[in-house]
This record gives structure tokens, C-alpha cells and sequence, in this order.
């Protein structure tokens, strides 16, 4: 058996996948079934995922647009933020810092507020 990891990127999302191969059994030799003690059957089924095209999407100009843009796309999209549901100011306050604390995102303090003063007057349509 073979295993084997790829990872992509789609516009700011990172996928993982697995990819494991299983040895074909021989001709003369019955591959197992349910019936056989120990045995298990099972069927890998591929799965296709269709991802919103915001890869060209960026952030509507307004004051902090810069500094937004410079610190929130190395992880996330433009569109990706853009398409959360409206927060309050105090919403997304405890998001940005809750990026900076757990996710240890570079942001400065200076930063964090100017990235919280333009998402919460963003007004977008999803």
C-alpha cells in the first residue's frame, strides 16, 4: 500500500488530500470479501468541489483598504472575507484579534484597528 499527500491552493484556501493506493490482488489468488473474517470491503469515492470565483475579487477602495490588503490576504481571500456575514464593530474586533492571538497573525495593534474600523463600515453584498 502507497500513500501520498498534495497540497493546493485556491485563492487563499490550502487543501490537503490523501491519495492511498492499494496493490491489485493477483489473478489466481480471490480477493477477500465481507464473508471473510478480518476482511473489509470498502469503495473510495471521488468528490468534486466547485469554489466561488473570487480569485480576481479584491477589496472596495475606502480608508484601511491598504492596510487590510496587506495583512489579511497571506491567509485569506478578498473574497472570502467580503462574503461573511454583517458583524458589528465589536464582532469584528474579537475576529481580528482572535486571528492575531490563536492564529498568531502578524497584525500590528495599530493595524488591528484600522483592519476593524474598515471591515465594520464595509457595507458589500454577499
Amino acid at each position: 500500500m502507497a500513500a501520498s499527500f498534495a497540497t493546493t491552493a485556491f485563492g487563499g484556501i490550502v487543501a490537503t488530500t490523501l491519495a492511498i493506493g492499494i496493490a491489485a490482488y493477483p489473478a489466481a489468488a480471490a480477493a477477500p470479501d465481507a464473508t471473510t473474517p478480518g476482511s473489509a470491503q470498502f469503495a473510495l469515492k471521488s468528490v468534486s468541489v466547485d469554489l466561488p470565483p473570487d480569485r480576481d475579487r479584491s477589496f472596495p477602495p475606502g480608508p484601511g483598504v491598504e492596510v487590510i490588503s496587506g495583512n489579511c490576504v497571506a491567509c485569506h481571500s478578498a473574497g472570502m472575507v467580503l462574503t461573511q456575514p454583517a458583524l458589528s464593530r465589536a464582532a469584528w474586533d474579537a475576529e481580528v484579534h482572535k486571528m492575531i492571538a490563536a492564529y498568531k497573525a502578524p497584525v500590528s495593534e495599530a493595524d488591528a484597528a484600522t483592519i476593524v474600523a474598515y471591515l465594520a463600515q464595509l457595507k458589500v453584498a454577499n
